[in-house]
């Protein structure tokens, strides 16, 4: 039997990939081997650290991996069942490469890899995940990855970090002192379902919070049985929608199936904005250095190409300065890493923190929003209303069959409306309007991994995005108006 064809399922981020035909044991192993030598062993590191989630295929698959680490004489600790974040904390607190194995919200035939450097650094394309997946692949061939004769094996050990971790963020977030809230959460049957009772409960051995917490689908199961763990499809959110308004609930939380990922419901049901939490959380933060001593000029934070104008527009009214970048989480990592900034928020609800090395946890981000809430007596669709200035279409996705074409016509009708461009990640055409004559900006920028055009628009008003909003699929699209 041939060896599968690791270039067709390891991307531009992580491996992601059908079990067994893509992903098994032999495959993991090979991983593991190729994570040491070009990961591990060059950074001198005492050890790697290796975490699963919940899906049938985990713990095998993440034990193969430790094994193929430790035929290299490099220790390997497994830290078991943990959410993405999790294994970024372990990574970050004991200063080890990692990886952690999920495939997030995909179907339960799936699993995947998210590798990181020591301290969560990320491990992508362009920074040792091809030299990974090439030399992993060599090995699968029979190539000489598997000459570790003579190397003393390294050992494979057990360590639980579950209440470090919730100990750890509960120190970032101060929830002890908060009015009481309902808050429901649905997990989706992943890991949120194993961390919320740690973080926000009692769960790891923690003081009780003023929180009483409804929980929707804690059970740990990777087949998925109630619904996909992707709360950015509307349709995930139905039932945390239906039980915060039925529980009476001040706040309902989603997580996605490895629990990096959180969606927030305000009290009447009604999913609130990820921009509109980037920008309420940074203005948390923004206080925060204040506080600390540091002035607002030199707090930075980070925002991507598809984030609300309004989030820009309150960092530069706390006086800190924001900075955009592309979509993807290497590009938030890499710019914050850069600039120093103190946090990053993404519109697919991924948010990031200079404090947590960087790296992006939902549960962080859930708490700064209970924290905020708390601390006040308005309803959270109020408190939440000074961050949601404008009207969003939300991502709108057009099969196309030449991108660029498509592209260049829109932009030729936008150019007629007086919009100005850039092009820093696919095509941002702003109108900055006037007296009369509403604000609108779209952005328009084609998939990596699929023929599809992705659409963004937001404006002024309702109106006017669903004028441009048509204006443009129709130019797409090729239908006439």
């Amino acid at each position: 039997m041939n060896a599968p064809i690791l270039a067709d399922f390891i991307k531009a981020y992580d491996v992601r990939g059908v079990v067994p035909d893509q992903l098994n044991v032999d495959v993991a192993w090979a991983l593991g081997s190729a994570f040491a030598q070009v990961v591990a062993l060059p950074e001198q590191a005492e050890a790697v650290v290796v975490g699963h989630d919940m899906r049938p295929s985990s713990p095998e698959l993440s034990r193969a991996f430790a094994d193929g680490v430790a035929a290299h004489g490099v220790d390997t600790i497994l830290i078991g069942l943990c959410s993405t974040d999790g294994l970024y904390y372990a990574s970050g607190a004991l200063g080890l490469p990692g990886a952690m194995f999920t495939a997030s919200h995909n179907p339960a035939q799936y699993n995947g890899i998210k590798m990181c450097r020591a301290g969560a650094r990320p491990v992508g394309q362009d920074s040792g995940l091809a030299q990974i997946r090439d030399l992993g692949q060599a090995i699968l061939d029979g190539g000489n990855g598997f000459a570790t004769e003579g190397t003393e094996p390294g050992t494979v050990t057990e360590r639980d970090v579950l209440g470090d971790y919730a100990a750890f963020l509960r120190s970032l977030v101060d929830l002890s002192q908060v009015r009481p809230l309902k808050v429901v959460v649905d997990a989706g049957n992943g890991m949120g379902g194993h961390t919320v009772p740690a973080v926000l409960g009692t769960g790891a051995g923690l003081p009780a919070l003023p929180l009483e917490v409804v929980d929707l689908y804690f059970e740990l199961d990777g087949t998925f049985p109630n619904h996909e763990a992707n709360p950015l499809e509307p349709e995930n959110l139905r039932d945390l929608q239906a039980a915060v308004r039925e529980h009476g609930a001040d706040i309902g939380l989603a997580f996605d199936g490895d629990a990096d990922r959180c969606f927030v419901v305000d009290e009447r049901g009604e999913p609130v904005s990820p921009s509109a939490i980037t920008a309420m959380v940074a203005t948390r933060e923004i206080a925060r250095e204040r506080e600390a001593g540091t002035p607002a000029s030199d707090v930075r934070i980070v925002y991507n190409v598809i984030s609300s104008a309004a989030v820009p527009e309150i960092i530069a009214a706390e006086g800190a300065k924001p900075v955009r970048t592309r979509v993807g989480h290497s590009f938030i990592k890499d710019e914050m890493a850069r600039e120093g900034a103190v946090f990053g928020g993404e519109h697919s609800a991924h948010y990031y923190f200079r404090d947590f090395w960087f790296a992006d946890t939902g549960m962080l981000a859930a708490m700064h929003v209970l924290a905020a809430l708390g601390s006040q007596p308005e309803p959270l669709s109020r408190l939440m209303a000074a961050y949601s200035r404008y009207a969003a279409s939300g991502e709108i996705n057009s099969t196309v069959a030449d991108a660029a074409a498509a592209t260049a016509t829109v932009r030729e009708w936008a150019e007629g409306q007086g919009a100005e461009f850039d092009t820093l990640d696919g095509l941002t055409a702003t109108h900055t309007g006037g007296d009369g004559d509403p604000m609108w900006w779209f952005n328009l920028r084609a998939s990596n991994t699929e023929p599809l055009l992705r659409l963004n628009v937001e404006a002024a008003e309702e109106a006017t995005m669903e004028r441009v909003r048509d204006d443009v699929l129709a130019l797409v699209r090729g239908e006439a108006r």
